[in-house]
């Protein structure tokens, strides 16, 4: 079966547009142009990736994010905003969105992002091996093949994309990844301005794993550089 997208965007121009490039990749594309019918979807439906407009009627794409957030709902969220609402583009993500895209955006770079996203669902789909690739950092363990996280033995939710975040940190201890390097090789793309994107997801991996996330233990910043997982 082909990856099932919803798309929430009020704007019936920029919908079709994403529509009809996501259907040239051979994608099943639902739209919907108004907050509460798309977050209804959201809920009712499985998705593979939801496109998400932040300014929207009726529910806004924040709620919406949140609302799916917090009932569990780990869909990846590519959020969209205008380019000068910096502010919501940090809300959005640390309500939970996986990557977000400023307005206006080149079809080029709309794919690009969404075959991204796409590749991490499908490793998250394939099956795991029992007892393989547990990693231990203290009360801390990855099992790499189940895509598990446990702290003092406590499952620990995390998304998707927080989950490879913190793989490729915990597979390099000590090695020191700069924020640009970690959109290449979690994200996979290469994109100035988007460093957000790196922040939040580290922000909401402290929140989730550290006692206290002011002063982490696991997910360490080098002044200056980046993010580094710690060796000790």
């Amino acid at each position: 079966m082909n990856p099932r997208i919803l798309i929430i965007e009020d704007d019936n121009d920029i919908r079709h547009l994403i529509e009809m490039n996501l259907k040239d990749m051979h994608l099943d594309v639902t739209c919907c142009d108004n907050g509460k019918r798309g977050l209804e979807q959201a809920q009712q439906y499985d998705y593979d990736l939801i496109v998400l407009d932040i300014m929207l009627p009726g529910v806004d794409g924040l709620d919406i994010c949140r609302q799916l957030r917090f009932a569990g709902k780990t869909t990846p969220i590519l959020m969209l905003t205008a380019r000068d609402s910096e502010a919501d583009r940090v809300i959005g993500l640390e309500m939970g969105a996986d990557d977000y895209l400023t307005k206006p955006f080149s079809v080029r770079e709309l794919q690009a992002r969404v075959k991204a996203m796409l590749r991490r669902v499908a490793m998250l789909s394939q099956p795991a091996s029992a007892e393989k690739d547990t990693r231990q950092f203290g009360a801390l363990t990855i099992n790499e093949s189940k895509r598990e996280v446990r702290l003092d033995g406590q499952p620990i939710d995390l998304t998707g994309t927080e989950f490879d975040l913190l793989i490729h940190l915990a597979r390099h201890p000590g090695i020191v990844f700069s924020r640009a390097q970690l959109l290449d090789q979690v994200w996979g793309y290469k994109h100035s301005g988007y460093e957000h994107t790196v922040n939040s997801h580290i922000n909401r991996l402290r929140t989730k794993l550290e006692k206290d996330p002011a002063n982490p233990q696991f997910v360490l910043t080098v002044w200056g550089v980046g993010y580094k997982f710690n060796d000790h």
